[in-house]
């Protein structure tokens, strides 16, 4: 096996995130949710930035092994910026998510608000990390496969939440179809230990909640803490799995395992599981579509997608401008793209109550490649749909309902 194959696939191997070509740009009124709760479900809204399409093809993506030697930990020695933290500029927008979390949990559950956040294949935890900020009571939990990403997360992400962020987000290493297995990633600084005592809680309630918190992500020994065999979670008032991750899952059994177990962790008070997924005549065949940054540009590069097993294999590239590097298959992944009535019909056999689609149709990858911009399809929200007429493009969020 050569250099290059080797390499794909260990990235296939260590890197099981989705990712998603159309980032959101999040709009900061509607995420103000704690000075505007009240307000949250009719103002809820949001601005999304859509990534520029090319059509100039640049190269036929075919450079030799020096370039797909650049990995992470070599880029980041020579001055590059993680592969992680690309990633997180392009394709990530946790403000958006979460305002859209909120809405959909007060919409469908209500009567409270959701202060317990799981994040499955959370990768960076990027959207964990960000939920922490604006309530001191919230909580979080991230579960993924690689460790490096969570290693990563804990020492570039949460330290810019606050003094008590370590305390009240929890990180495990493993597969979300073996919840059990996933073991505590272990917060090792002394500096986090000593910011965990600083919590000043308001009352026993909450104490006691945090204290939950607390004690996973504090332990001085995670060596035998696995997620629900020994250690202690607040039952979840939202769970999700973004940019497309569920689609990592190929098999209709394993997909409705994995709803089984996000449906035991939500609270039994109520909850909701919200995931998202693509879809669209384009999306089923060969595309390459790009974004331009400031100091990098963003590739998407989508194969050939088989009708039979309807898989494809999605892979991110990054070209960074002042560098003059390129990070190809810096994340790979092959991808089981799933239906809406498929999805929805796991999450009822796996238990959830109702399940409810809100879907945006994004703009034409033919047309947007002779434009700069989406112009107007920016305006565009999501809606919750009841039938949905097939297009060029969409994106969607899938909302499940438990009790």
């Amino acid at each position: 096996m050569g250099k290059k194959e080797k390499k794909q696939k260990q990235q296939q191997k260590t890197s099981r995130r989705g990712a998603s070509y159309y980032r959101n740009e999040e709009d900061e009124e509607d995420y103000d949710f704690n000075n505007n709760y009240s307000q949250s479900l009719a103002s809820s809204s949001l601005s999304d930035q859509e990534p520029e399409h090319d059509d100039s093809n640049e190269e036929e993506e075919k450079e030799e092994e020096e370039e797909e030697d650049a990995d992470d930990k070599t880029a980041s020695k020579k001055g590059m910026p993680s592969k992680f933290l690309l990633y997180q500029q392009s394709v990530q927008s946790p403000k958006g998510d979460i305002s859209y979390l909120q809405k959909f949990f007060l919409l469908y559950v209500g009567g409270r608000l959701p202060l317990h956040l799981q994040e499955d294949f959370c990768g960076t935890a990027l959207l964990s990390t960000e939920w922490l900020r604006n309530d001191s009571r919230r909580t979080a939990v991230g579960v993924d496969l690689d460790l490096e990403a969570l290693n990563w997360c804990i020492e570039n992400n949460i330290n810019k939440v606050g003094a008590d962020g370590y305390s009240r987000i929890s990180l495990f290493h493993g597969n979300v179809l073996q919840p059990l297995a996933a073991k505590l990633v272990n917060f090792e600084s002394q500096e986090i230990m000593n910011s965990i005592g600083s919590k000043d809680c308001k009352d026993d309630s909450e104490s006691n909640e945090v204290k939950s918190a607390v004690q996973v992500g504090s332990s001085t020994s995670t060596d035998d803490m696995y997620m629900k065999r020994n250690v202690q979670l607040v039952p979840r008032d939202i769970v999700c799995a973004f940019n497309y991750s569920c689609c990592c899952l190929h098999k209709r059994v394993d997909l409705v395992l994995y709803f089984k177990h996000v449906l035991d962790v939500l609270s039994k008070k109520g909850g909701i599981f919200v995931m998202d997924l693509y879809g669209g005549t384009s999306s089923e065949s060969k595309l390459r579509l790009q974004r331009r940054f400031p100091n990098f540009t963003y590739i998407w590069e989508q194969a050939e997608f088989d009708i039979i097993g309807r898989k494809t294999r999605i892979s991110l590239h990054f070209h960074l401008q002042k560098q003059q590097r390129k990070l190809r298959h810096a994340f790979s992944y092959t991808w089981r793209l799933w239906s809406l009535p498929e999805i929805k019909d796991c999450l009822e056999e796996a238990g959830f109550q109702s399940v409810h689609f809100w879907i945006r149709q994004m703009p034409d990858t033919e047309a947007s490649r002779r434009t700069e911009g989406f112009g107007a399809g920016r305006e565009i929200k999501y809606e919750e749909a009841m039938t949905f007429e097939q297009v060029d493009a969409w994106n969607a969020y899938v909302v499940a309902v438990a009790n």
